[in-house]
């Protein structure tokens, strides 16, 4: 009996162990593609200030 015992308390020790793993990797993850989207805006913000500050500037990359 108490080496089912044992073998469930360490099954679950596993489980938990590999489920936490997993849930940090996810959480990681998540917050990489965040930074990459926050990136993103960001360049977007200053292309459209860059763009808004001198329209001639920028009609004349055009010509």
């Amino acid at each position: 009996m108490a080496r089912q015992g044992d073998f469930a308390s360490k099954l679950r020790d596993s489980l938990d162990s590999g489920i936490g793993r997993l849930v940090d990797a996810e959480m990681n993850d998540a917050a990489t593609r965040l930074k990459a989207l926050q990136a993103q805006q960001q360049l977007a913000i200053q292309s459209l200030q860059i763009a808004n500050s001198d329209a001639q500037n920028v009609m004349q990359l055009f010509r």
